[in-house]
């Protein structure tokens, strides 16, 4: 029986960064857990047309100070902010509503992705909106992993779960180009696990792609003393 980690769990504090950039006692700590989780779900209501990647959450000061900055990477940042930023501002008000206290302070920073080719959530989004299109996934998986290695990935593998094409059993089919290690805690590794929702069930749809190796970072150490 296999036994898998999490390619970003398994490199945290070493080569990856925290999503979630926060310090709450035990009182705090569930309600601004829930809170990151409500935020990241209402952003994922733009839709797969807004390309978002990631949600980096920041929470800094406490009480009537407490502020909360939420950096959205996306490939298309102008579908995010809007006319004048009116589309940014509606989002604002929304995420004021799934907060415990509505009058914390939000800002809100939209980072382009320079190479969407490489991002492995946005592999994954493409895929899932051709395989829900009807468009063979042998096709989009094949066409993703040659815009991937173009744009300079050393590796990629894509995975794909569940009734392929309509056959009445399961199966599971991957595809990969390059090398992709995933024991390297070294290894800059980009993973993204999402599912394709379509007449016969989910398929599910998993992306790794291999940038390189990264530098290490050390985010803590033993004393508790950051670098």
């Amino acid at each position: 029986m296999g036994q898998k980690v999490h390619p970003y769990g398994f490199r945290l504090g070493i080569t990856k960064d925290w999503l979630s950039k926060w310090y709450a006692n035990k009182k705090d700590y569930s309600k601004f857990a829930l809170e990151d989780f409500a935020i990241r779900e209402e952003i994922k209501k733009l839709g797969p047309q807004a390309a978002v990647s990631r949600v980096e959450i920041v929470r800094k000061g406490s009480g009537s100070n407490a502020e909360i900055r939420i950096y959205i990477y996306t490939a298309r940042p102008g579908m995010i902010i809007g006319k004048k930023g009116s589309e940014i501002s509606k989002l604002q008000e929304r995420l004021k509503r799934v907060l415990f206290n509505p009058e914390e302070n939000i800002k809100i920073e939209v980072i382009e992705v320079k190479r969407p080719e490489l991002d492995a959530e946005l592999i994954a989004q493409n895929i899932i909106g051709k395989i829900e299109q009807k468009i063979s996934y042998k096709r989009a998986i094949k066409q993703a992993i040659g815009r991937a290695m173009r744009a300079g990935a050393k590796g990629i593998k894509i995975q794909v779960s569940g009734r392929l094409d309509g056959a009445e059993i399961a199966r599971t089919e991957w595809y990969r180009d390059g090398r992709v290690p995933l024991q390297t805690i070294n290894a800059d590794i980009d993973y993204a696990s999402e599912p394709a929702l379509i007449k016969f069930g989910r398929i599910g749809v998993k992306v790794w792609v291999y940038k390189g190796d990264a530098k290490k970072h050390t985010f803590f150490t033993v004393s508790g003393k950051g670098k």
